[in-house]
């Protein structure tokens, strides 16, 4: 029996861990930081940033095609294995953080029609109820994907499709009732009063988190009917993730003011889409919301359980047993791990009464070392290979991806540091029961 992923579910997964419930909120995360002429400055600068990156991961597969498994393993191969196992590590810790976020905007969205202001059920997606029900979701999940890969990917491929329908609707709409002059009203952003670079910046701060889930091919190759398709299916989610958040954000303010969208509840979206078709406009976008988180959930939680496997393979951790698969091909010990480690972050939510935007941020501030190991590792091979053209595209992914280190600020930089130091702790153990020096 076939258990291998096409380019269909390759790309599904790839788009559907990119377009979780990010874009639902993007219209107005954007209208509060941008105009629309920093939002056009800031989708260009981001658009070519994004594509030099897919275009590192695809010259990566095809340069280096025996290194299988994940983003992370070219930065052990490139800068040794404290380098490699960093990568790991904070890759590992991003996807559990936003599987934590997506379980918390799941039961954040559904309040909208079970809270009142008299009785709080699952409010922001931190309360107990919010924690028992994150917590049956969780490992009901966690089942289907025991059940293979493979079925759960088909599951997130149905799943991609469904949430895609309530969008392609909003982009429909808003395009049908688009006003120019409602574009253009205060097109640089005067009331916001910054200059347009600080609007850029802060705009940019919020197109970090929507990409994250590039690399989903990449860290599934071992699992692709054909390895050609690794290269197409991220170029195809990448360029349709790209179309659909700038016309999401930027028809938006052609429907409405920005200054009336930057202060709508969110999810945005669906108060866009009430304004566009009413009440069921926003029953429509809540349950694609859902849909949407849900099928992005499942794609962090197949990508978030290969590190564990993937590092046991090349004994970076000594586990023998996180590679160990079950009949159906999954990474049965490594799952479990995994989603215990979202399990304790559900609980450190209810305790901590934490929302999803923190969660968020501080996800994508973890994978931006993986991400920035991946583009100088390509430059080392451009090095090697002396090809100019590889090491221009390898160089600039590179300031893409300081830029948003910069750009993220000081206290996320500081704090996703804090959480490498358990990482490396881990090494040097890993390395103490090999009885090496490191």
């Amino acid at each position: 029996m076939d258990k291998k992923l096409g380019l269909s579910a390759l790309t599904a997964l790839v788009l559907s861990s990119m377009l979780g419930a990010g874009i639902f909120n993007l219209p107005q995360n954007m209208a509060a930081v941008a105009s629309p002429a920093a939002l056009l400055i800031a989708w260009t600068i981001t658009g070519i940033g994004i594509i030099l990156l897919a275009l590192t991961l695809i010259l990566l597969r095809k340069l280096e095609p025996h290194l299988d498994g994940g983003i992370f393993i070219y930065a052990q191969v490139g800068f040794g294995n404290l380098v490699g196992f960093c990568s790991a590590w904070g890759y590992w810790l991003s996807a559990i953080i936003a599987n934590v976020a997506y379980l918390v905007i799941i039961f954040s969205s559904i309040s909208m029609f079970s809270d009142s202001t008299d009785y709080v059920i699952f409010g922001d997606g931190n309360t107990f109820y919010s924690l028992f029900a994150s917590s049956v979701l969780l490992w009901l999940i966690h089942a289907l994907i025991i059940q293979g890969v493979k079925t759960a990917a088909n599951v997130n491929l149905i799943a991609t499709i469904g949430k895609l329908l309530p969008l392609g609707l909003f982009i429909l709409l808003a395009s049908i009732n688009f006003k120019y002059s409602c574009f253009q009203l205060d097109f640089i952003g005067h009331a916001l009063e910054k200059p347009i670079w600080q609007q850029v910046k802060d705009a940019m701060l919020i197109t970090l988190w929507v990409f994250i889930g590039i690399e989903g091919a990449v860290v599934m190759s071992q699992r692709a009917r054909n390895q050609n398709d690794i290269g197409s299916a991220t170029l195809l989610a990448v360029l349709a993730a790209l179309g659909i958040y700038m016309m999401v954000t930027l028809e938006s303010l052609g429907v409405i003011s920005r200054t009336e969208l930057s202060v709508m509840h969110n999810p945005s979206m669906a108060g866009l889409m009430n304004h566009l078709m009413g009440i069921w406009g926003t029953i429509i976008i809540v349950v694609g919301l859902i849909l949407s988180v849900c099928g992005a959930y499942l794609s962090w939680t197949i990508m978030a359980a290969e590190v564990p496997l993937i590092a046991a393979i090349n004994k970076s951790f000594l586990m023998p047993s996180l590679s160990l698969r079950n009949s159906y091909g999954a990474p049965t010990v490594s799952l479990y791990l995994t989603n215990s480690f979202v399990q304790i972050g559900l609980i450190l939510i209810y305790l901590t009464n934490c929302d999803y935007n923190i969660l968020l941020t501080i996800a994508s501030e973890m994978i931006l070392l993986p991400y920035l190991l991946v583009t100088m590792y390509l430059f080392k091979i451009a090095l090697r290979l002396k090809k100019l053209g590889i090491a221009i595209i390898a160089t600039s992914a590179s300031f893409y991806e300081i830029w948003l280190l910069y750009a993220s600020g000081l206290t996320n930089l500081l704090w996703s540091i804090l959480l490498y130091i358990p990482g490396i702790l881990v090494f040097c153990y890993n390395y103490w029961k090999k009885n090496h020096k490191i």
